[in-house]
């Protein structure tokens, strides 16, 4: 495993990403490049790590810092879904959901 970690030197150079949840009631994201969609019910965010969904109900923003990469959302939050390349049909078909 060590391996790993000397041939991955570039990873200090990559910026966190931390989900923190409070009693399903708080979430504060870090590594938050871009916020692509919300609404009171469900945020689409595009993280270091991937897209990030969540859905929810009476979602609000609570707080957004672009340039340090931060989001706060406040509300009853039902569902935290990564939707990574690697699963491309799949995300296609949430993707068309979501955006109906």
């Amino acid at each position: 495993m060590s391996q790993y970690y000397e041939q991955n030197p570039t990873k200090s150079n990559v910026q966190e990403h931390d989900v923190i949840m409070r009693g399903r009631r708080l979430l504060d994201i870090t590594g938050v490049k871009q916020v692509e969609s919300f609404d009171n019910e469900e945020f689409l965010l595009d993280t270091v790590m991937g897209f990030l969904a969540i859905k929810g109900q009476n979602l609000q923003m609570k707080n957004l810092d672009v340039d340090k990469g931060v989001v706060s959302i406040k509300g009853k939050i039902f569902d935290l879904v990564y939707i990574d390349d690697q699963h491309g049909e799949k995300a296609k078909g949430f993707f068309s959901k979501l955006f109906r």
